[in-house]
C-alpha cells in the first residue's frame, strides 16, 4: 500500500487506529512503528510528524480510546444531580466495566487496556491528568460520601478514602485483565446484562465494605 503524506489528516487517525490494534497485540514495549506504519499504509515520518515519537503515539491512542468510551459510556451514566452516593456508586462501576467489556468500541479498546495493566508502560502518567483524574477525584467524592453517611460522628480521613477507591478500581480492572488473559467463559462475548450483573456484584461488595471500614472509624 502507497504511503501518504505524513500531513494528510486521514493518516493520523489510520496511525491511531493502527497502533490501537498493534498495541493490544504486543504491548507497548514489543510493538513496533514499522508494523504500525505497515497497517496504517503510513511512513515513519508522519508518526514523528504527528505524534513526535512511540510515546507520543502511545499516548495519543490512550486518550483517543479514553475519549471515545467517556463519551459512550460517562463515569456518572448521566445521573440526575439528587442521586445517592449509592447510586452513584453503581453507575460508576457499570460504566467502567463497560467501557472494557462493553461493546461499540474498537475491537482492541479491551485489550490495551489489559496489556497496559498488566505491563505498566509508565507513558500514562502524561495522559492522566486529563483522561483519569477527573474519574479519580469522582469516585474519591463518593467514597468520601459513603464514609460519612454510615458514621456522621467521626472525621472521613484520606487514607481510608484511598484505600476503598483503590480496592473498587481493582476489582473492575481485575475484570478486565482476568477476561483476556486468563481462562474464564466467554472472555469477550458478554451481554450488556451479563455485565450488569458483574456491576452489581462488585457493587455489593463494594458497599459492605465501606460501610465495615466506616464502622472502624471509631
Amino acid at each position: 500500500m502507497k504511503a501518504r503524506p505524513a500531513w494528510d489528516e486521514g493518516t493520523k487517525k489510520r496511525l491511531i487506529e493502527a497502533a490501537g490494534e498493534v498495541f493490544a497485540q504486543y504491548g507497548f514495549r514489543a510493538a513496533t512503528i514499522r508494523e504500525i506504519c505497515k497497517r496504517a499504509g503510513a511512513s515513519v515520518s508522519a508518526v514523528n510528524y504527528h505524534f513526535g515519537d512511540k510515546e507520543g503515539l502511545y499516548a495519543a491512542v490512550f486518550d483517543y480510546s479514553h475519549r471515545w468510551a467517556m463519551e459512550k459510556y460517562p463515569h456518572d451514566w448521566g445521573l440526575e444531580s439528587g442521586a445517592t452516593p449509592e447510586e452513584r456508586l453503581r453507575a460508576f462501576i457499570r460504566s467502567f466495566l463497560l467501557r472494557g467489556l462493553g461493546g461499540g468500541f474498537p475491537a482492541w479498546h479491551g485489550k490495551l487496556i489489559a496489556q497496559e495493566t498488566a505491563n505498566p508502560s509508565g507513558v500514562l502518567s502524561k495522559v492522566a491528568e486529563t483522561a483519569i483524574q477527573p474519574m479519580d477525584e469522582y469516585l474519591e467524592g463518593i467514597v468520601r460520601e459513603l464514609l460519612q453517611e454510615e458514621n456522621p460522628s467521626q472525621e472521613v480521613n484520606d487514607r481510608s478514602v484511598e484505600l476503598c477507591r483503590m480496592s473498587i478500581v481493582g476489582q473492575c480492572i481485575f475484570q478486565l485483565h482476568a477476561r483476556q488473559f486468563m481462562q474464564v467463559a466467554d472472555p469477550r462475548n458478554l451481554e450488556r446484562s451479563q455485565i450488569a450483573a458483574l456491576a452489581d456484584q462488585i457493587f455489593r461488595f463494594s458497599l459492605g465494605g465501606i460501610r465495615a471500614i466506616a464502622a472502624q472509624l471509631v
